[in-house]
């Protein structure tokens, strides 16, 4: 396969991948790296594959993908590509938690000379460390690294950049609990997707949302925290982004638990648990979670009185009262009936779409 011909393949692949065709595109790129010769394509073609797989959660891939990626750069000495691969096995490392392995390759990154660490990657080296410092729990050199990212990001005009630091800085501030910063810097790089981000990944608005959505809850803005992780989880689940649904299941559970409804959260997140399962295809995942669910609903009874279907098994409207009683909407609308009296028009209603 020639130079020419690499080049077509990749932008398909690209193009399938945009489109959100990813294992079309992945299918692409693979028969690329059989069969091209050509040492710039398959390392272009290495780091489609790289993000790609960071993107779905497979990190071990995506480490795979990295350390044949330094070879090939190594075979086509040129520092700037061996950069970029090493801050490619800074970031697989990253998402399989060695942080340790993380903060030593970002150092050989920052450390190797005439490369373009001092103006287009340096910014990405130092958000790679602060994560990983993060991790450690080590957070004053975290905060360093962000703020040094943060310069890099505006000395160079590089929005993405900012915006990918802003939701580290909520994650940060989140975790030493100031929340009202925790929630000013996913709400900057909300602004920067609505002002930049139209060329860009959807990933950056899911991953501002969810932000957002953790430090709403932490405040104790719940109903804001909803929309936001409910957007969040929207682009994750049109994205196939499987880290990011888990995230948010999370949340998810949290603000319901914040709420005290915990027999709602339950079904909330067996509802959107059974769609990734079966958008996915997972059908043993898809039995296995199914048969758990009429476990639980067997020992929380959770039963509409009325019809005495379960409840949460079908994606359908209910009704709570302030009583703890939970039917199926259709009942509460034909008079609120409730299997143990009339209820008034002002009782509470909780409706779980």
């Amino acid at each position: 396969m020639g130079q020419d011909q690499t080049k077509q393949q990749i932008e398909k692949g690209l193009q399938l991948y945009q489109s959100n065709q990813t294992e079309k595109a992945l299918q692409v790129w693979m028969k690329v790296l059989e069969k091209s010769s050509d040492l710039m394509g398959r390392f272009r073609v290495l780091g489609c594959l790289v993000t790609a797989h960071s993107e779905m959660g497979r990190y071990k891939e995506m480490l795979k993908f990295a350390v044949v990626q330094i070879d090939t750069a190594r075979e086509l000495e040129d520092a700037d590509f061996l950069l970029e691969s090493y801050l490619n096995l800074a970031r697989s490392n990253e998402k399989l938690c060695e942080f340790h392995k993380t903060i030593s390759y970002c150092k050989t990154c920052l450390g190797l000379p005439g490369t373009r660490a001092g103006a287009q990657l340096g910014g990405q080296v130092s958000l790679s460390m602060g994560n990983a410092f993060l991790g450690l729990s080590v957070f004053q050199k975290a905060l360093e690294s962000f703020e040094k990212a943060l310069r890099y990001a505006h000395n160079n005009d590089d929005a993405m950049l900012e915006c990918r630091v802003c939701c580290s800085l909520g994650s940060f501030y989140a975790q030493v609990k100031d929340y009202e910063k925790a929630l000013f810097f996913p709400c900057k790089a909300a602004e920067l997707v609505n002002d930049y981000g139209k060329g860009w990944s959807l990933k950056y608005r899911a991953m501002s949302q969810y932000h957002m959505a953790v430090a709403y809850r932490l405040l104790g803005h719940l109903g804001s925290a909803m929309e936001c992780c409910e957007e969040s989880m929207k682009i994750a689940l049109q994205h196939g982004d499987r880290p990011l649904q888990a995230l948010c299941l999370l949340c998810f559970a949290d603000i319901h638990r914040s709420r005290g409804d915990l027999e709602l959260s339950q079904l909330k997140l067996h509802c959107l648990s059974e769609s990734i399962y079966r958008s996915k295809g997972l059908q043993r995942e898809l039995r296995a979670h199914v048969v758990r669910f009429h476990e639980c609903v067997e020992e929380t009874e959770l039963y509409c009185g009325l019809c005495g279907e379960s409840i949460g098994e079908k994606n359908s409207r209910l009704q709570a009262l302030p009583c703890s009683h939970i039917f199926h909407l259709r009942w509460g609308l034909l008079g609120g009936w409730t299997g143990v009296g009339r209820v008034s028009a002002g009782h509470c209603r909780a409706q779980l779409a």
